[in-house]
């Protein structure tokens, strides 16, 4: 199974960025998806989820309204739309993928950075 997770980078505040999670090696839509961040020196955060069919979805208090998962289980495709960025949501954000209420697999990550 491998998540690869692509689209970060650095951005201004108030800025936009487009996350992409391209899944491969498992039957994408049997499970739920979600994307994750850490920034330095903090502990790896919840930022939302997906169910595996699209139709529900969840998010971190501080990114509602601005951020929304999104996927095609046409493509095996999470999308993470970032919209107002600010310099908090700096981090490394990582796709996951869930089956039975366990993060079975992991991306490796990409880097967001948002000046201020």
């Amino acid at each position: 199974v491998q998540l690869q997770a692509s689209g970060g980078g650095l951005v201004q505040a108030g800025g936009s960025l487009r996350l992409s999670c391209a899944a491969s090696g498992l039957t994408f839509d049997d499970y739920v998806m979600a994307w994750f961040r850490q920034a330095p020196g903090k502990e790896r955060e919840f930022v939302a989820t997906i169910s595996w069919s699209g139709s529900s979805t969840d998010y971190r208090d501080s990114v509602k309204g601005r951020f929304t998962i999104s996927r095609d289980n046409t493509k095996n495709m999470v999308y993470l739309q970032m919209n107002s960025l600010k310099p908090e949501d700096t981090a490394v954000y990582y796709c996951a993928a869930s089956t039975r209420g366990v993060w079975s697999f992991w991306g490796q990550g990409t880097q967001v950075t948002v000046s201020s």
